[in-house]
């Protein structure tokens, strides 16, 4: 029984994640820095920075504004306002998987896939399979002095129940709720649920967030050990020390998911990223449970591509003991609209603090040429004597993400992606 119980909590931990994240987020009873109620714009108003620790690898390309939503009551209407850069609005159902992606300004009704009624005309339905769900819309800028414009796109974004934009009345969101016990960080909280707790919940969320189709197979495996829609866990059909075998399985799912994510890791050169079925996994559980662990929210690729590096042109891992030349033959390939950037990461998974507080190079850097048109960036602790193409990487050992948002992925096929290569000696004057 004890296989069956890991295959049902590989397969429910996406959902119960999402669950603990919403409750977490949306713990307050009126919006403030990083939290908001449901059905309430959480805007965010600064770019991380070295002293930033809330989220792993933060983006220092975006300002993002998310919307955690119940919808089953009614449809919720998001009016994107037009802008002058990207911006895209992921919308996830329950499970993590990508409902769409609003990139056109206008009026949008994020509903329930079963909802009956008529919309009014002009406004465009988004159909979601689960009441839960999580909206992320990104927002490019251009450093601090751009932030003003990201806060008048923000201020445009607007947010109400379609029984209130049908009546046009002035809409006020109620107010939230807060409770002391909801101030966890949500991953740490799922991990140390006993078996009780994780699937009973699971078998809670199941009734409003359905499964698909495509789970039958599943959910008749898993319900042998009661484990479904509305369902009671019996702890009974765990054998042996049930408490010290539930802490192996945990331990030993978290290599297996990293072995099986394997399978969807694709070259980019040197460069390693995470494909499809990314960001819509269908019945790629395993898969679906270890992006939700390493980066829930992630995008489709079609959106965005996250290569990631660690060694250099030689096979040595990265240190800030040595300095490297990353060396573009050219930039990466998007799509219009589409942007890039290279960020560098310590062993923590954290910004890297620098007398310059630069975190990434991208396409707005201004980064010099060389004569032929490459681009060399140094990579070192201590500054150039021209910091322009200087992107700071501490004394310890780091790594890099290139953010490739709308990739042009029929020319990123025969594109060049940039090498580390480390300068001799080792110190940079």
């Amino acid at each position: 029984m004890w296989e069956t119980v890991e295959d049902a909590y590989v397969y429910a931990f996406p959902l119960v994640l999402m669950d603990a994240t919403e409750t977490s987020a949306t713990n307050t009873e009126e919006v403030v820095t990083k939290k908001a109620p449901v059905n309430q714009f959480m805007h965010s108003v600064a770019l991380a920075d070295a002293q930033f620790r809330t989220v792993v690898t933060p983006n220092v390309d975006t300002i993002y504004s998310q919307v955690w939503y119940d919808l089953s009551e009614e449809p919720m209407v998001y009016e994107l306002p037009k802008t002058d850069r990207f911006c895209k609005v992921q919308v996830l159902d329950g499970w993590t998987n990508t409902a769409a992606v609003l990139d056109k300004a206008g009026a949008y009704a994020i509903a329930l896939s079963t909802w009956e009624g008529k919309l009014p005309e002009g406004v465009t339905r988004i159909d979601v399979p689960t009441s839960m769900a999580w909206s992320i819309a990104r927002i490019v800028l251009s450093g601090e002095e751009d932030l003003p414009n990201v806060y008048a796109i923000q201020g445009k974004m607007k947010l109400m129940p379609l029984s209130d934009y049908i009546s046009g009345d002035t809409y006020e969101p109620p107010r939230g709720s807060y409770s002391e016990e909801n101030d966890y960080i949500p991953v740490d909280k799922v991990l140390s649920m006993d078996p009780i707790t994780f699937f009973n919940k699971a078998n809670e969320l199941m009734v409003k967030n359905s499964p698909t189709a495509a789970d039958k197979e599943m959910l008749e495996k898993i319900a042998a050990v009661n484990i479904g829609p509305g369902m009671e866990f019996d702890i009974s059909v765990l054998t042996g020390d049930v408490a010290e075998n539930w802490k192996t399985m945990l331990t030993e799912i978290q290599l297996k998911l990293i072995k099986e994510g394997q399978k969807f890791s694709k070259k980019l050169g040197q460069w390693d990223y995470f494909g499809e079925p990314i960001g819509d996994f269908n019945t790629e559980y395993a898969y679906r449970a270890l992006v939700a662990l390493a980066g829930l929210g992630a995008n489709t690729v079609e959106v965005a591509l996250y290569p990631k590096i660690e060694q250099d042109a030689d096979g040595n891992t990265l240190t800030g003991e040595k300095s490297y030349i990353l060396h573009f033959e050219s930039y990466p390939q998007v799509l219009e609209g589409g942007f890039w950037s290279v960020t560098a990461y310590g062993d923590d998974d954290f910004l890297i603090d620098n007398p310059i507080d630069r975190y990434c190079i991208n396409d707005r850097s201004g980064l010099q040429a060389n004569d032929d048109g490459s681009v060399d960036v140094i990579l070192s602790e201590d500054a150039p004597q021209n910091t322009i193409n200087w992107l700071p990487v501490g004394a310890g050992g780091f790594h890099l993400f290139m953010r490739i948002y709308t990739p042009d992925m029929d020319a990123l096929e025969t594109w060049m992606a940039p090498t580390i290569t480390e300068i001799y000696p080792s110190h940079v004057n």
